[in-house]
């Protein structure tokens, strides 16, 4: 494994956002979901393909906070720009459970 400095660490906007919306993704190659995700006034709203279709329902992901990557360039996927990174951890049968804060924070905060 690669080490990094802090300072390197320090580069990557991990950001709390609350999803606003969520619908199936068709287009997208392997089952996938559009998330639009608000991150608050100073970054506002980042729409993000999530390929987390096996733990979660468009229904079940409105309102919840997520943790993304808010500073990668954008990303085209099929017809939509990916313009942030959900994040999450595969379990045991290769399926996304998403990384969220332990308790309610305020939208944008950022991971430390």
């Amino acid at each position: 494994m690669a080490t990094i400095t802090f300072d390197d660490f320090m580069k990557v906007e991990l950001r709390v956002g609350r999803v606003v919306s969520a619908e199936p993704f068709p287009e997208a190659r392997r089952p996938a979901y559009i998330l639009h995700v608000d991150f608050g006034p100073e970054i506002g709203q980042r729409k993000s393909s999530a390929q987390i279709t096996g733990h979660y329902t468009p229904e079940s992901l409105v309102g919840r906070q997520v943790v993304a990557v808010v500073n990668f360039p954008s990303k085209q996927i099929g017809p939509i720009r990916s313009e942030c990174l959900v994040t999450g951890f595969h379990d045991d049968d290769g399926e996304v459970v998403l990384c969220v804060p332990d308790a309610e924070v305020p939208t944008g905060t950022r991971l430390l």
